[in-house]
């Protein structure tokens, strides 16, 4: 477990960084077990499997939580910069590594996912700063790209438990955010398992939906390529199948990985630059990505609508990016 610390704000733009000290804390399922077994309370009924990067406040408080999911082939890591911009406002961000390696089949992401959910409920306290509480009641789903897919896989499964009476997770998401989510290569190429089914509103969450979809994502880079967000599978058709609350921003001029670190290593860093069609720099789509998220989860958690709305209205007038598209779900 290594801890590192970002620059405390006093600003209250979410677009910018926040009012809280962060810290970025990375747990694996070894060094979490040994912190469980050599505490006085007993072994976690749901243990730890997947390594996590968690970002969270330093200061005293009860904080609502957001599980985060990376996309195809992406690290965690490759998020540091956005899940710190987040927990700056509040927020305790749990970020799983899902694989290190994956096919077509993201089953194994979705199961993956729901039992890290499981294990938040007994250990995520445990490697919390001291004084710094979760709030289990208060939480939000999120992820980017195939992330997002999953995201709003595991939303249908706890929804279709939930009206049945199967589950027992103390967890209750009650907000679903895709970033560039994707579901596929084409319109009838859907990777297994599908989620869209082109049925419009057809997605029964019962959660407060955002979509955020990036302006070049369906745009091919190059000939070697193909575009890394395709129309007939991408935000467009997540967002037409979501119910009321949901909110929808296309962000003009960046593309699919723009929201990622600034410097992102190693073969499959160095993919994430070329294989999509991108802006001129990440930091404003990122600083977009990480604003939207945390205004809608004021909204949404907080009961404080008030940044969501001046982003609606356009009258934020800090907003770093060009918005093409701006729709509400009342």
């Amino acid at each position: 477990m290594t801890l590192t610390m970002s620059s405390p704000s006093s600003t209250r733009n979410v677009f910018e960084l926040g009012a809280y000290t962060v810290c970025v804390l990375q747990v694996d399922p070894k060094s979490c077990a040994r912190t469980t077994s050599s505490s006085s309370s007993s072994l976690l009924s749901h243990p730890l499997t997947k390594s996590l990067l968690i970002a969270t406040p330093t200061e005293k408080g009860e904080f609502p939580i957001l599980v985060f999911l990376h996309g195809f082939l992406l690290y965690n890591s490759f998020y540091s910069q956005l899940i710190q911009h987040i927990a700056s406002h509040g927020f305790i961000v749990i970020a799983p590594q899902l694989y290190n390696c994956a096919g077509p089949d993201s089953s194994d992401e979705i199961k993956s996912a729901a039992a890290v959910t499981e294990w938040l409920s007994d250990g995520l306290s445990s490697v919390l700063p001291p004084a710094v509480l979760p709030n289990l009641t208060k939480a939000a789903l999120a992820g980017h790209s195939r992330g997002g897919k999953v995201a709003f896989a595991l939303a249908l499964s706890y929804s279709s438990a939930s009206k049945s009476g199967s589950t027992n997770s103390l967890i209750k998401y009650s907000v679903l955010m895709g970033i560039d989510p994707v579901d596929g290569m084409d319109k009838g190429k859907q990777t297994p398992p599908p989620v869209l089914t082109y049925v419009p509103r057809s997605f029964d969450v019962d959660m407060a939906a955002l979509v955020v979809g990036s302006g070049l994502g369906e745009i091919k880079k190059n000939r070697f390529f193909p575009p890394c967000a395709p129309k007939g599978v991408n935000h467009e058709d997540f967002y037409n199948e979501c119910q009321s609350p949901a909110c929808y921003f296309v962000v003009k001029d960046y593309g699919h990985t723009d929201m990622l670190d600034d410097e992102t290593k190693g073969i499959r860093g160095k993919l994430s630059h070329c294989t999509c069609k991108s802006g001129k720099t990440r930091e404003p789509m990122r600083r977009f990505v990480g604003g939207i998220m945390v205004a809608f989860m004021k909204a949404y958690l907080e009961g404080d609508p008030s940044y969501l709305n001046a982003i609606k209205d356009g009258k934020e007038t800090r907003n770093p990016v060009e918005l093409q598209t701006v729709e509400f779900l009342v």
